[in-house]
């Protein structure tokens, strides 16, 4: 009688995550366990099921990628992800791979959705976005074994998948630097909610730029909301009350952004003329605002095709000559000085 992956996972003591990654050749096994595995399959006559099968072997000939659209976004598009997943099809068809979006509410996780895509072997892999500190897509896909990456890192997981961020860290720091440099130093920072690991990141930046500069760090002057242009609209005036308010501010979003300048104006102050802003990340939002707003830009078309390749070098069938490799790349962002601050 043939085996199943649960009945090697008991012989072996070693989750099922872990047998499944070891026989589909994935990099984040170590030599031995994938012996082990190996072994035990042949010992214990293990037969995989279809659905499994038509896994490895690229059968649906798909990558999932799970977009989650903020409230506001669908109003627009989405400026950010177009140019990103462009560049994600773009490399794709080279391999002879489709894009499928999966797209959740407003708002929604996806986490049931993401299952549906895993248990019903909808695509050969996952792209994921919006990666919280924590992130229990993450854990769920590293616990089943089935293959991914994601634009943005988490705690969440380990090394074990490929990884592309935005060096939000060091976008904060230059945004500090630079309202510093020109006579700044009550500089608010207004980032989004919900523990998204790159509002943790930029923080992280800007609280250490103003230490540097010997500046004491006042949270009255930090504020999370939304991720949309009603969360800054409503936040902004809240740094804006403080007892000593700011002479600039930098936001983490430009949605957030766009309603904190709709805020400001309802309050006489002229962004670029009474108060700088500052934003990261660049949109076309950014540029078309008047003031047009000062921005980090991301090479996001660049980036969606650099993520493409670092998912199929984790994966045995697109690997090429020197196997799976789990790739982590953090890239720069480009300061692209406008009249806002």
């Amino acid at each position: 009688m043939a085996s199943s992956i649960h009945d090697l996972a008991r012989h072996l003591n070693i989750s099922i995550g872990t047998v499944s990654r070891a026989l589909n050749g994935r990099a984040d096994v170590n030599a031995d366990t994938r012996q082990r595995v190996l072994d035990a399959a042949k010992k214990l006559n293990y037969s995989p099921n279809q659905s499994g099968r038509s896994l490895r072997q690229g059968a649906t000939h798909s990558i999932a990628f799970m977009l989650q659209p903020h409230p506001g976004d669908q109003q627009y598009g989405e400026p950010f992800f177009i140019p990103f997943l462009i560049g994600v099809q773009g490399r794709l068809a080279e391999s002879g791979l489709d894009l499928t979006v999966v797209m959740g509410a407003p708002g929604d996780y996806q986490q049931e959705r993401l299952r549906r895509v895993v248990e019903t072997r909808r695509a050969d892999a996952v792209l994921l976005a919006w990666t919280r500190r924590q992130d229990e897509r993450i854990d769920y896909l590293t616990q089943v074994g089935f293959p991914f990456a994601t634009l943005g890192r988490s705690r969440s997981g380990g090394k074990t998948y490929p990884s592309l961020d935005l060096d939000f860290e060091q976008a904060g720091s230059d945004a500090v630097d630079r309202l510093v440099a020109r006579g700044h130093r009550r500089i608010a920072a207004i980032r989004p909610s919900l523990n998204l690991n790159f509002s943790h990141l930029f923080l992280d930046g800007y609280r250490k730029a103003l230490k540097r500069h010997g500046i004491e760090v006042d949270p009255a002057l930090i504020a999370d909301g939304f991720i949309n242009e009603a969360g800054g609209y409503q936040v902004t005036p809240r740094v804006m009350l403080a007892k000593d308010r700011p002479t600039a501010i930098i936001f983490n979003n430009d949605a957030m952004a766009l309603g904190g300048c709709k805020a400001l104006a309802e309050m006489g102050i002229r962004p670029g003329h009474d108060i700088a802003v500052t934003v990261i990340v660049d949109t076309p939002l950014c540029r078309y605002f008047s003031p047009a707003l000062t921005a980090f830009r991301p090479a996001l078309e660049p980036m969606g095709r650099r993520l493409a390749e670092m998912l199929l070098a984790s994966l045995p069938a697109f690997a090429g000559p020197e196997g799976p490799r789990i790739i982590h790349e953090v890239w720069p962002l480009e300061l692209v000085a406008r009249d806002s601050d």
